[in-house]
């Protein structure tokens, strides 16, 4: 096998070094736009969020977040991830949540709204990693095994 010329691995590298000034571009872009989008899962719920500058409330499936969830643990899980930025509150979050419960449908939207402000500034990743924003909570409910009475209960043994 014969190797390349040492004139053609050189312009082998210029061309890779042209090609990373692009990706940086692109991600200024993002950072410019008029709203952030990023999607939260939990368990059999997803949460759609759209983020936008604007008066501060959420809006959830067309309804306001307070009318839509009655318990307050899923109201404060959901403006978790605003706590930390104080700048952020004046953002309009609306949100299409579907499936699941009301639980993880506000874990869902939590997990959203974090990936949606990661879109509007980039150093904000530290801080939501750390307290936990940004983790995937990927448990699931097991299914049921046949043969057995539950996913994991058998049915009861008689020696006898």
């Amino acid at each position: 096998m014969a190797q390349a010329p040492a004139s053609i691995k050189k312009t082998a590298k210029a061309s890779a070094v042209q090609k990373a000034p692009k990706a940086s571009a692109k991600s200024s872009e993002i950072v410019n736009r008029p709203f952030a989008q990023g999607t939260g899962r939990r368990k059999s719920a997803v949460a759609r969020v759209w983020l936008r500058k604007g008066k501060g409330q959420i809006i959830v499936n067309g309804r306001p977040l307070e009318e839509y969830f009655t318990v307050q643990a899923s109201i404060d899980s959901c403006y978790a991830s605003f706590k930390p930025f104080p700048a952020t509150s004046g953002m309009t979050v609306d949100v299409n949540a579907t499936g699941g419960g009301y639980t993880a449908q506000a874990e869902a939207i939590q997990l959203g709204i974090a990936r949606a402000l990661l879109q509007f500034d980039e150093t904000m990743k530290p801080e939501l990693r750390k307290m936990g924003f940004l983790t995937v909570n990927s448990r699931v409910k097991e299914r049921k095994k046949y043969g057995q009475k539950a996913a994991r209960r058998k049915f009861q043994f008689t020696k006898r």
